[in-house]
């Protein structure tokens, strides 16, 4: 493309562009050195007017010139600087995480559409965690969802007897253990969220949260609505966290239909709903982990005997007893069973459905017939 360079007028976000510039000045205007590289392609030679090339081997995200400017022109690339961390796992070099810091609170002219398609970028890298961390150090995490103010505040404050300050570090982990699916994240990052918002203490002393899985909810609903992500992703996210303790307090002794009535409620976000369970436990006894571990196995082995044993309760006869003896008019008798199980082997082998009455009718007479 012909190259070109922005000048951007004071307070305006739409630059006056500059056709047939150097192709300095057009890298001049990219937002990190490591983007800011081009390519000779008539000698092959690298164009690295700012450094790029040895940021990228020391692993370091730096604005091109001045950060504030560069932050300015587009605020959002504020949280492109933490997306980058969160899928490279480049560190924000100290003179570019100061300027982000600074011009946090311009991410809010930055449409709602674009923020929350970074943060779901940035929540599927490989270093979310990391990601996050920089959200919150500079301040943008609470300009981009300012409801999770009372979670940042448990990070940031001073650490209290109950030591609150390690939920931050549990959610982050909770995220980075999670499948790298954008709904499944998303729970992660919210599931403890109203954990500070219910938090009271009883007479002995023992801290609680009780209902943070309900307000939570509302709090996941509110945030994705206001970040206007699509319904479904909103009640699929709002179903993991009301039910992400579910899964944990599952033992042997739940029956059947304490199961079904579980896998009902998750409905097709059931799988989802299992891999949160599973990562939800950061605790550093081993023990511990084991054993939360064993739950959500046990519960997914209890799934799937109750799937199996529908599939198989489904491979049936399309025709029963009492149809086949109102079919030919015969008493009850062995020669049943040999029909049904006849035509129960042919669904099973798919060779006719379970529901092809009319075909299942045909093969019985020509059976009952053989029999004499």
């Amino acid at each position: 493309t012909t190259f070109r360079s922005e000048q951007y007028a004071a307070g305006s976000r739409h630059p006056d562009v500059t056709y047939g510039a150097s192709i300095e000045d057009d890298l001049s205007r990219r937002d990190f050195t490591a983007n800011a590289l081009a390519v000779d392609v008539a000698g092959g030679a690298l164009i690295d007017p700012f450094g790029g090339e040895g940021d990228i081997a020391l692993g370091v995200l730096r604005a091109v010139g001045d950060a504030d400017e560069r932050f300015a022109e587009d605020p959002l690339r504020l949280l492109r600087a933490a997306r980058f961390v969160a899928q490279l796992g480049f560190r924000v070099d100290a003179a570019t995480e100061a300027a982000m810091t600074r011009q946090a609170p311009a991410l809010v002219t930055i449409s709602r559409e674009r923020v929350l398609a970074e943060l779901t970028k940035l929540l599927l890298g490989q270093y979310a965690d990391h990601g996050l961390h920089a959200l919150l150090e500079s301040g943008l995490l609470t300009v981009a969802m300012p409801e999770l103010g009372p979670l940042a505040d448990t990070a940031l404050g001073p650490p209290g007897i109950h030591r609150e300050k390690d939920l931050w570090d549990h959610v982050t982990r909770v995220v980075v253990q999670t499948p790298a699916r954008p709904a499944v994240r998303w729970a992660a990052l919210l599931h403890d969220a109203a954990k500070p918002l219910t938090r009271s203490v009883d007479a002995s002393g023992e801290v609680n949260f009780h209902g943070h899985e309900r307000v939570g909810a509302d709090l996941a609903t509110r945030l994705l609505r206001r970040l206007k992500a699509d319904k479904a992703l909103q009640a699929r996210v709002r179903r993991l966290v009301e039910l992400h303790g579910r899964p944990q307090t599952y033992d042997v002794g739940w029956t059947d239909s304490a199961v079904r009535r579980l896998a009902l409620e998750a409905g097709d976000a059931l799988d989802d709903l299992l891999d949160l369970a599973a990562a939800d436990v950061t605790s550093a006894r081993e023990h511990r982990r084991r054993a939360a571990a064993a739950r959500v196995a046990g519960l997914r082995a209890h799934i799937d005997r109750l799937e199996a044993e529908q599939a198989l309760a489904e491979l049936q006869s399309p025709l029963d007893g009492n149809e086949l003896m109102a079919l030919f008019d015969r008493p009850p008798g062995r020669w049943i069973a040999e029909v049904k199980d006849h035509l129960r082997e042919l669904v099973i082998d798919g060779e006719l459905g379970p529901e092809d009455k009319a075909t299942a009718e045909r093969i019985a007479r020509e059976l009952v017939e053989g029999m004499g």
